[in-house]
């Protein structure tokens, strides 16, 4: 039999792989299998990792640390070849890539050589803002280890402390790291102190980096290979994998990122998914390096994705368990997140509904911390309810429906959940998130408003301004305290209404950028609410409904309705804006009429010198008016609504 030198190669690669099934992964040259290779470069043939020599690790930090940037120098460092130059490039989504901020967790598979042996390093980015802490949480149930990352200027910040707490509970392996020691301003002894005032660490275990100019980067490395364990799960065992995360492609449809806590899977084999019962075979699966890369086979302590002619998006769920079959054991899935600010999704176009409800539906595929339902209102017909983790969340959410689904839509003014007990069923609390479903006063025996944990880090001369601020927002069970360095942590109770809208704007403002904040629910506490309605001559405009604390509702009446006179064009009519609770009006602003002159027509004065005359055609022009007034709409377009809206 004769083989061609290209056929040995080949076939002594095939042999290579059989000897070696059972200690790593394989990644194929493309043109064997008829695949694309998008980003492959060093993978392009075949190569096994054992177990023992793989890192799954997160990088956690506060919002704008530096984990994007450092993120770019580790694909740099370990010669990863990326499908375009751009800085950030873990961040993929538009939105993500215009506020500068990452919103969504990306995960990268990294090749790196240490002491002649080689080493895969799973690395997942994450977000740095409160409001995407549940991305985080579901990051950390694929890792091992995580590089706790702290700007070495600014020092230690309340989401820092909020990740350390979580890396914490779930019993990962922490490497405390500063960044941008490159920085004029940067100090590092007096962020190692707070370090280890705060946290425990002492200096020698802080490593320290700049992920802009690369100093420090390659310790770094090597610390993630030396400090965090491997991955654990026999090969042996049935196929459980843990679903993190989801995205919908088209023409391919829904793509799940999976850890292989046991077994292996492989590509044209059989799972199940442990929630549905459903079996499904894989058409593709691979890693993401840091574009989608197929592989053959996926086992272990992997991280990878796989493809499954999946079409619907009801069909993935994350925390959901890809099994061999039936008799394996579920892993333990994710504590799904709790809302914090509601607010209606409504298509401009009524037409649009399916067409959103589409759009929504893939969008909830990739953010899962979003709860839906369907609702319907007189003024803008049927939409949707929505639940969100913040402020910042429910606005990237629209954005990315806007720019990933071309919808345009409308979404109402955000409420937070009250709780209220009825006279008719005293025994329970009903939970309204709808201004429309706000009962009527008379039928009400209590409310109850959301609060939550609130800690706030600054600066110990920026303590006198946020208390100030947080006493005025009915803060309760306040207590400090002092950190070395010059650092307070001001813990306290908050109603939830009270910090969604404006709080952290305003704390940033107050310290000159310098207090973080970071929150936790803490239960409901007994309230008297009120429900504000704004009115255009009368008709009232239910997109801006809101549901307020009693002590809150004359200056949010005041604030929108002064704000409706500054958006709304001048009619012929004079306009009367009110703010009303109940039937009593609590704000009005007047718009007053365009003024036309009867009394000129063509340049020439009506009427010669006839007053009588003058004061027939300004009496008709009176009732005229009056008319209008009765008869004309008043429109509040889309870009008057969110300037509305708008609390800054």
């Amino acid at each position: 039999m004769l083989i061609s030198a290209c056929g040995l190669n080949r076939l002594t690669l095939t042999l290579h792989a059989h000897a070696r099934l059972c200690e790593g992964i394989w990644l194929y040259e493309s043109s064997m299998l008829g695949w694309p290779m998008s980003g492959a470069g060093d993978v392009n043939y075949l190569r096994g990792v054992p177990q023992e020599n793989i890192r799954n690790f997160s990088i956690i930090a506060h919002i704008d640390h530096g984990k994007s940037t450092l993120s770019d120098r580790l694909l740099q460092l370990t010669n990863t070849k990326l499908s375009e130059q751009r800085d950030q490039y873990m961040d993929k989504l538009q939105v993500e890539r215009e506020r500068g901020i990452t919103v969504k967790a990306q995960s990268a598979s990294l090749f790196y050589q240490q002491d002649g042996k080689d080493y895969l390093l799973n690395l997942i980015d994450t977000p740095g803002h409160v409001d995407f802490s549940y991305e985080v949480s579901r990051s950390l149930a694929a890792c091992e280890g995580v590089i706790l990352l702290i700007d070495a200027s600014q020092g230690i910040e309340a989401q820092t402390l909020a990740n350390h707490a979580l890396a914490t509970k779930n019993g990962l392996k922490i490497i405390p790291c500063m960044n941008k020691i490159d920085l004029p301003h940067a100090d590092p002894d007096r962020v190692a102190a707070q370090v280890h005032a705060a946290l425990g660490y002492a200096k020698e275990e802080i490593l320290q980096v700049s992920g802009k100019t690369g100093v420090g980067v390659e310790e770094l490395l090597r610390a993630v290979i030396e400090r965090i364990p491997p991955p654990t799960g026999s090969l042996q065992n049935g196929l459980r994998a843990l679903v993190f995360d989801t995205w919908y492609e088209t023409f391919k449809g829904v793509v799940s990122l999976i850890r292989v806590m046991e077994g292996q899977i492989a590509h044209g084999e059989k799972f199940l998914m442990k929630s549905t019962d459903k079996t499904y075979e894989v058409h593709e699966l691979g890693i993401m390096h840091p574009e989608a890369t197929p592989v053959t086979r996926l086992q272990a302590g992997q991280v990878g994705y796989i493809l499954c002619n999946m079409k619907s998006p009801a069909e993935a769920r994350v925390g959901d368990t890809v099994c061999s079959d039936a008799s394996v054991e579920a892993l333990k899935g994710f504590q799904p997140p709790v809302p914090m600010v509601f607010a209606g999704i409504y298509p401009i176009d009524a037409s649009d509904f399916d067409a959103l409800n589409k759009a929504i539906s893939k969008l909830l595929l990739n953010d899962t911390s979003v709860s839906i339902f369907k609702e319907s209102s007189n003024a803008l017909g049927l939409g949707f309810r929505c639940g969100f983790l913040g402020l910042l969340h429910m606005d990237v959410f629209r954005q990315r429906l806007e720019q990933e689904h071309n919808a345009d839509i409308i979404i109402t003014n955000p409420t937070v959940p009250f709780r209220v007990r009825l006279k008719k069923n005293p025994k329970e609390f009903v939970t309204i998130s709808n201004p429309s479903d706000f009962p009527d006063q008379s039928q009400v025996i209590e409310f109850e408003e959301p609060v939550v944990k609130a800690s706030l880090l600054m600066p110990t001369e920026h303590l006198g301004g946020v208390m100030e601020l947080c006493t005025s927002r009915r803060a309760r069970d306040l207590d400090m305290v002092y950190l070395d360095s010059g650092q307070v942590l001001l813990k306290c109770i908050l109603p939830l209404g009270e910090i969604v809208i404006d709080f952290y704007d305003k704390i940033k403002g107050i310290s000159a950028g310098y207090a973080s904040l970071e929150y936790e629910p803490a239960g409901f506490q007994q309230a008297q609410i009120s429900k504000v309605t704004f009115h255009l001559n009368g008709k009232p405009v239910d997109a801006l409904t809101t549901i307020v604390h009693h002590t809150n509702a004359e200056q949010v009446g005041r604030r929108v309705t002064e704000k409706l006179k500054e958006v709304l064009d001048r009619q012929q009519f004079e306009v009367a804006v009110q703010a009303m609770v109940g039937g009593r009006v609590i704000a009005r602003e007047t718009i007053k009429a365009v003024r036309k002159n009867v009394l000129s027509r063509s340049g020439k004065t009506v009427g010669g010198g006839d007053v009588t005359r003058k004061k027939k055609l300004l009496e008709k022009q009176k009732e005229g008016k009056k008319k209008m007034k009765r008869i004309g709409d008043v429109e509040l377009s889309q870009d008057a609504f969110l300037t509305v809206i708008d609390n800054s």
